[in-house]
């Protein structure tokens, strides 16, 4: 095995002392990792080789929080209830739903001090309820000495996912934010935590990316780390290596199991602390809203509408009486910039109007059937996360494919590889679409073409295409031409499905 391990490493030497630069047609320019070049920006002499000092200094202002929970839930009916057999299995007289049990449930996760007298950031989804019928009865709060005190809530954000607790003590040992703008992709970074309730954890690793988008949320812009973060870690520090918190791990993306592959996200210091701040004076958040559903904008849809990928986002749905109907947006705008700033992976339209102060009038840059223009709009306040969660699930629909098969008239679309009818009160019933929805019905599919292999189906209603509405057969299939005549490839159909969110999809022309 030594001798395999001499190879690999002579191997290796030998092709570093190989590996050479050749010259451009310029003749200045050097290889990216010339040694005049990385020793300028190698890590400094100062750099540690041990993270013992850092971490002593640090870890007193850690702290272990956890929950103690009660539950309580329905038990199911009992089903031989009102027959001579209802007393033999214990639930004597339930007739209807069950008799309700209580149980207890605790939760474990991290925390850190930020003032001297005990005020302590964590998570909101470390002291919430755990589970539905969940109500939390107290919140412990152990140091790293062991000394335990119960807290109080001084206040949550459920958007942010930020918390703020405060224990009655003096003379605590405390950490301040830093600057997460400054962090670069490469970073040393330490996370300290209660993994798995294992208090005083430590681990080290390197910023691996900045503004990482993992749901498109309001607030959804971490600092992702290759720092082990695993259950429990939630609400601990991530620290610098100058010993500021530059994020409060958060998330984690890992094996059914939970547990660390390299891949952990911290909320960054520069969006918490104003959350925290305004929690500590006791100041209500509020955030903007304009009142749409925004759909990212991938290569097809890009394609389809003849924008650049990767700026803007559509609007898929318009809701009656918010903001962005009063300004005048439209489903199937995309919105570029809001108040100057682009609308990016990095930065969602979510993220950007969620950051505007509610009242404020901005400016929107938009396009508009190819057409760019700007449209004034007054953000609305954002509402509570669970009644926006409750917009977004809608109601689903049923599969009603066993459905008797309607009579289908060929339509002009067969270069979408599928045919289409006029939807009428009778199919709209059948497929339960919403009696105001206009468009074409989608009756059959080629599962060869690419509106196959993207997922639609018979019941689909397509209302528009490339930003017309298409009330016939024949008005789709005259977009279908005038795409083909612009040498397009694509065309975005905007489908419901059911009772289901509207939604682009871009679909590819048969040649």
């Amino acid at each position: 095995m030594r001798y395999a391990y001499a190879i690999t490493a002579a191997l290796l030497l030998s092709g570093t002392a190989t590996a050479i630069a050749l010259p451009s047609a310029g003749g200045a320019q050097t290889a990216q990792n010339e040694p005049a070049v990385i020793a300028a920006t190698a890590p400094k002499p100062g750099a540690p080789m041990s993270f013992a000092d850092l971490v002593a200094r640090l870890q007193p202002a850690v702290v272990n929080i956890s929950t103690s929970q009660h539950i309580t839930q329905q038990q199911p009916a009992n089903p031989f209830a009102g027959t001579p057999f209802e007393g033999l299995f214990g639930q004597q007289g339930q007739g209807g739903n069950g008799p309700a049990i209580t149980r207890e449930a605790t939760s474990l996760g991290s925390g850190f001090i930020i003032s001297p007298d005990g005020y302590v950031v964590t998570n909101n989804h470390v002291v919430a309820p755990g589970a539905k019928g969940a109500t939390v009865d107290s919140i412990t709060v152990t140091l790293v000495d062991r000394k335990e005190y119960v807290a109080k809530l001084i206040g949550r954000d459920p958007t942010s996912d930020l918390a703020l607790l405060k224990i009655d003590a003096k003379n605590l040992p405390f950490v301040k934010f830093g600057d997460s703008d400054a962090a670069r992709v490469g970073d040393w970074v330490v996370a300290i935590g209660n993994p798995f309730g294992l208090g005083g954890t430590v681990t080290a690793g390197i910023v691996s990316s900045l503004h990482r988008v993992t749901g498109g949320g309001a607030y959804d812009r971490f600092i992702q780390t290759d720092a082990a973060i695993n259950q429990g870690n939630s609400g601990g520090p991530m620290f610098d290596l100058s010993g500021n918190v530059i994020g409060i791990n958060s998330q984690i993306l890992g094996s059914t199991g939970g547990g660390n592959i390299g891949i952990g996200f911290a909320i960054p210091a520069t969006d918490a602390k104003p959350v925290i701040d305004k929690l500590m004076k006791g100041t209500k958040i509020a955030r903007g809203y304009l009142g749409v559903g925004p759909q990212p904008i991938d290569d097809d849809l890009a394609s389809s509408f003849g924008l650049v990928k990767n700026h803007g986002e559509l609007l898929r749905s318009i809701e009656p009486g918010q903001p962005a109907e009063k300004a005048g947006l439209k489903v199937g705008d995309v919105v570029l910039r809001v108040d100057g700033k682009d609308v990016t992976p990095d930065q969602s339209l979510s993220y950007l109007v969620a950051n505007v102060t509610p009242g404020s009038r901005v400016p929107l840059d938009i396009v508009r059937q190819g057409k760019p223009q700007t449209i004034i709009a007054t953000i609305g306040t954002r509402p509570p996360e669970d009644q926006l969660a409750a917009k977004a699930a809608g109601e689903d629909g049923e599969d009603t494919d066993d459905s008797d098969n309607p009579t289908v008239e060929q339509a002009a679309a067969n270069a979408l590889g599928m045919t289409v009818q006029t939807l009428t009160p009778q199919i709209a019933r059948t497929f339960n679409i919403d009696s105001s929805v206009q468009g074409v019905v989608v009756a059959t599919v080629d599962p060869s073409s690419d509106a196959g292999s993207k997922g639609l189906k018979r019941g689909d209603v397509i209302v528009s295409a490339n930003g017309v509405p298409v009330a016939t057969p024949a008005a789709l299939g005259a977009v279908v031409a005038q795409a083909k005549a612009a040498g397009r490839t694509q065309v975005a159909l905007y489908l419901v499905r059911g009772r289901q969110p509207a939604l682009f999809i871009a679909v590819k022309l048969k040649k």
